[in-house]
């Protein structure tokens, strides 16, 4: 059967976890299921429920084995799920500072000549990008942000690159994210943002939550810089 955001469909994960899949492909009805299921889980989760991990189309319940069981925490999804959850939080906007200039986008002349725009044309169909939070994962901070203009959607290189440094802005299909960590990645380089978003603060890690929109806002490399060392030196 088919998942759908009213009849989903569960998976037991190894001997903790349980995942429920509200679809197959990205859909707003599917990401709209799991924010609010995520939503209804902070305020009434299962016994012996570690941890909800919420992504594009399904949501990852983790928990104690000595505590509860698959069938019991499935039980729970489903009355939750049937009692009919909604989203009843207003998404926040984050704005992230980006940066265009060409030592910071080394990719922004490979994505002009491969979509046939210029690169003021990339600038603006990036800028002008709807973008919220889908979920977070690979690393700490990776935020997955959908919403990159078709327009701009190109398949990943063909192989990464090492030593991609922290708060590049990338994009491969319809994704977006801000890095957090320097390390190797396939995605398009397009610009730099000094906007923190690994946050010193136990209780707000990251400067997203998941359903957030967020806005780019373009900055000169001079704001760029003052922006960087005013960070470092905080």
């Amino acid at each position: 059967m088919t998942p759908t955001p009213a009849s989903p469909r569960f998976r037991a994960v190894a001997d903790h976890a349980v995942q429920v899949e509200f679809a197959e492909t990205l859909s707003d009805d599917a990401h709209a299921a799991v924010l609010a299921l995520d939503l209804a889980l902070a305020s009434d989760p299962p016994r012996g429920m570690r941890e909800a991990v919420p992504a594009y189309v399904s949501l990852l319940v983790d928990f104690d084995p000595l505590e509860t069981d698959h069938r019991a925490v499935e039980s729970s999804l489903r009355r939750l799920i049937q009692a009919g959850a909604t989203v009843n939080r207003q998404p926040a906007e984050r704005v992230v500072e980006v940066c265009y200039d060409a030592p910071l986008a080394p990719d922004l002349d490979a994505v002009a000549q491969r979509t046939g725009l210029d690169r003021e044309a990339v600038i603006a169909a990036h800028l002008a990008g709807r973008y919220h939070v889908y979920m977070y994962g690979f690393a700490p901070g990776y935020a997955y942000l959908a919403g990159v203009p078709p327009a701009l959607r190109l398949n990943r290189k063909p192989a990464p690159v090492r030593g991609v440094v922290a708060g590049s802005v990338l994009i491969a299909g319809p994704q977006c994210l801000v890095s957090t960590l320097t390390m190797p990645t396939g995605w398009w380089i397009i610009g730099r943002s000094p906007t923190p978003i690994l946050l010193d603060d136990p209780a707000r890690p990251f400067l997203f939550d998941v359903g957030d929109r967020v806005i780019f806002r373009r900055i000169t490399r001079a704001a760029f810089e003052l922006a960087r060392k005013e960070g470092a030196d905080d």
